[in-house]
């Protein structure tokens, strides 16, 4: 369990009209069928092609979060070698907010093959919201049976998620790096404070 097993994961109007169409994704236009996404981070580009047939509810929500800004200027606050990478909470708490209401979940089709994109989740079902992780390596059996469902992959820029900096280890409370609750309550400020040697994804956008 992702985010179970680390801690109990003028723009605000837009959000928040987004937001009521959002939860499950009931009314949200579907988005392509295939996208790229073009994460410009701290330490190199990285690009996503996203696969609507493998996880549509997660492909649409990952859509229009990138549309909206919301993965901007996220650090990259989970770094674990051979396991994960993990972002997708706002520098911003009222962004944040903005954002809390869960999709539902999708059917699993895709095992959790290294570099490929997904959202975290807590044990309970239907809880993804923003948080996604790229899976450093083959966690198939450990994530698959959990119910963790791929909605994309990494095309390029793979070696640059290696590089991101680990050195603070698995978060608050079973670990000493970053706790996912004051990262929420408090944003980037907390972590620039604490946390000072952090990745971050500086844009995220829909590549034309």
């Amino acid at each position: 369990m992702i985010r179970a097993r680390i801690a109990p994961l003028a723009f605000a109007a837009a959000l928040g009209t987004m937001l009521l169409s959002c939860g499950g994704n009931k009314g949200v236009e579907p988005g392509p069928a295939q996208y790229k996404v073009h994460l410009q981070t701290t330490k190199g580009d990285v690009v996503i092609l996203v696969h609507r047939d493998w996880s549509p509810i997660a492909a649409d929500h990952f859509y229009a979060l990138t549309k909206a800004g919301f993965y901007n200027n996220n650090a990259i606050f989970r770094v674990l070698p051979g396991f994960v990478v993990q972002w997708g909470i706002s520098g911003d708490p009222r962004v944040t907010q903005q954002w809390r209401e869960a999709i539902r979940d999708d059917p699993p089709k895709v095992s959790n093959k290294i570099g490929t994109i997904v959202f975290a989740k807590t044990g309970q079902p239907d809880s993804r919201t923003t948080q996604v992780f790229i899976n450093l390596g083959d966690n198939s059996a450990a994530l698959d049976p959990q119910g963790f469902t791929p909605f994309g992959e990494v095309i390029q820029g793979m070696e640059n998620v290696t590089k991101f900096y680990s050195g603070y280890g698995e978060g608050q409370p079973n670990g000493g790096g970053p706790s996912q609750g004051s990262i929420e309550q408090t944003g980037n400020s907390y972590l620039e404070q604490h946390y000072p040697k952090l990745d971050y994804v500086r844009t995220a956008r829909i590549v034309p």
